[in-house]
């Protein structure tokens, strides 16, 4: 009996010290088997989120390109008017931009607004035709998507008269 009292000791003692020597050094952890041999390993460095960045805002250009599909659509243009009423629209939408950056007094906001429509109305009027010109103007005041529909309606009138 006295063996195995010892043997028993002995493992005990062994296994006292193996769990010591683990929790000690990082041994183990219950991550450590099969995988690496020091267990659970993560950054030093606390975890920030990050918060979501400011989306930039868009400029003429952009907000003249988003919109260009749906005015040649419901003003049916050619290439060459969709062309020119771009770079118009893209030119005084800027100086529009511009014109409220600069916070000027309400009167004077107002005064240089009418300046820009009509310097933009004059050279829409000398790039487009007429008809194509009315028809901008019409569709500033109604809306692209009222305007879409009813060139829909006019096209579906020409071809069931066609037929």
């Amino acid at each position: 009996m006295k063996i195995n009292i010892k043997c028993f000791l002995a493992i005990a003692i062994v296994l006292f010290f193996n769990e010591t020597i683990n929790a000690q050094y990082g041994y183990g952890n219950g991550y450590g088997y099969g995988g690496s041999a020091y267990g659970r390993q993560g950054s030093t460095l606390p975890r920030v989120e990050t918060p979501p960045s400011k989306e930039e805002p868009k400029t003429a250009a952009q907000m003249v390109d988003d919109e260009m599909p749906n005015i040649i659509e419901a003003i049916e243009l050619n290439e060459f008017e969709s062309a020119v009423l771009s770079s118009v629209l893209k030119k005084y939408l800027q100086q529009r931009i511009e014109m409220r950056i600069l916070e000027l007094p309400r009167e004077q906001m107002i005064e240089g607004l009418k300046k820009i429509t009509k310097k933009q109305d004059e050279e829409l009027k000398a790039g487009l035709p007429i008809e194509k010109y009315e028809a901008f103007v019409a569709m500033q005041k109604k809306g692209v998507a009222k305007t879409k529909k009813e060139t829909k309606k006019k096209n579906k009138k020409k071809r069931k008269s066609k037929d």
